[in-house]
């Protein structure tokens, strides 16, 4: 089974969640304008929250990919501690992909709020969920 890891980040700290994840499980971490050439099981997509939502790539990265992607696991940062994931969820609803119930999230930087996030203890929680998750989903 295959297993991609997709991300968008504006300073950075989704960048390095996503690089934790990718080691976790064996896989390369990407950003969303790099399309999924082969279709994947799994796909771990990150963003952060912006004015209360995923950035419009995020959304744009899903439909462009859709028959390309079993299943959606979001992953992101925030500095208010909003999560993505019920707008990604939705946008992969309306693509027909499915988004798995799970999902990781954790504090962002933003200016000088949560100052150092993520840091190497959300990279470790990171790449710790990542595992768990290919458990779950039956992906060897």
């Amino acid at each position: 089974m295959r297993v991609d890891v997709r991300y968008f980040t504006k300073n950075g700290g989704t960048k390095k969640l996503a690089e934790a994840i990718a080691k976790a499980v064996g896989a390369e971490a990407l950003t969303v304008d790099k399309p999924l050439e082969k279709y994947a099981d799994v796909v771990f997509l990150g963003a952060s929250v912006y004015g209360g939502k995923p950035d419009p790539a995020v959304v744009k990265f899903i439909s462009d990919n859709a028959k390309n992607i079993g299943k959606i696991v979001v992953f992101g940062s925030a500095c208010t501690g909003k999560s993505t994931y019920p707008a990604i969820k939705s946008a992969a609803a309306g693509c027909a992909v499915k988004t798995a119930e799970m999902f990781f999230q954790c504090k962002g930087q933003f200016w000088f709020f949560n100052k150092n996030r993520p840091n190497d203890q959300d990279c470790t929680d990171a790449a710790d969920f990542a595992k768990k998750q290919i458990k779950i989903l039956g992906v060897t």
